[in-house]
């Protein structure tokens, strides 16, 4: 139990750094701070499986320096397959790309790109050779009751918090689903009617997912004209709930 609770607290504290970092880089690109993961909490599942991967992968390189050109091309691969292996499955699950690198040069299906293979293999030193140990030592100091009680804890708001992101993405994706099955029906191509037939589509979802529109701008910017025509239904249909209270 121990050490399930070890490896479980250094999965949150790597996808919590992780969201930091994500944050902070796209606060300084973008000009604005959202929260960038796809839980609505400060983490971001996908760093913490990145990281573990390559800290418990690569530990036969851990004490040896002489390796790093090695530990940074493993890592370069290590995060791509993982980024893309991410990719792939929120996209099949929830029926929308989350990012889409189709941009950049050199990269794969949009997943993944090597602008950010280059990056994540110059952080996997740091995670290997500093952030892993940093860790390991800072959970050591818990005792073993205390660790396992804040892995339970833990657990326990990560899946709560898992769970009500799944139900807003899946939201999402009723959505989208919604806008492409209107893209094709000719009748929504007539003027107007586009917007009445949404509004009776759209009536029994809840939660617009603004949050998700913020933290991958990717998926608005992909249907931005008919997510406002949704936004604009969303809006008026509470303003009408709230003049009936």
């Amino acid at each position: 139990m121990y050490q399930i609770s070890l490896f479980f607290m250094k999965f949150i504290i790597f996808s919590i750094i992780g969201y930091v970092v994500e944050m902070v880089t796209c606060a300084i690109m973008d000009k604005k701070i959202a929260n960038r993961g796809f839980m609505c909490g400060p983490i971001i599942p996908i760093y913490g499986v990145g990281s573990l991967t390559i800290a418990y992968g690569l530990k036969p390189f851990a004490n040896n320096y002489s390796y790093i050109f090695y530990v940074v091309i493993l890592g370069m691969v290590v995060a791509s397959v993982v980024e893309y292996i991410t990719s792939y499955v929120l996209e099949k699950i929830f029926h929308n790309k989350w990012w889409d690198y189709s941009q950049e040069k050199f990269n794969i299906k949009g997943r993944v790109c090597l602008r950010n293979a280059i990056l994540f293999g110059i952080g996997t030193p740091i995670i290997l050779y500093v952030i892993d140990p940093w860790v390991k030592d800072f959970l050591l100091q818990f005792k073993n009751g205390y660790l396992i009680a804040m892995a339970i804890i833990s657990f326990l708001i990560f899946i709560l918090d898992l769970i009500y992101s799944g139900i807003v993405a899946y939201q999402l994706r009723n959505r989208i689903i919604i806008v492409e099955d209107l893209k094709n029906q000719k009748l929504a191509k007539i003027p107007g009617m586009f917007e009445k037939i949404m509004k009776k589509k759209t009536k029994g979802l809840k939660s617009y997912p603004k949050r998700l529109f913020k933290a991958f701008p990717h998926i608005w910017n992909s249907n931005k004209k008919a997510f406002e025509i949704m936004l604009k239904i969303e809006e008026k249909a509470k303003n009408e709930r709230k003049s009936k209270k």
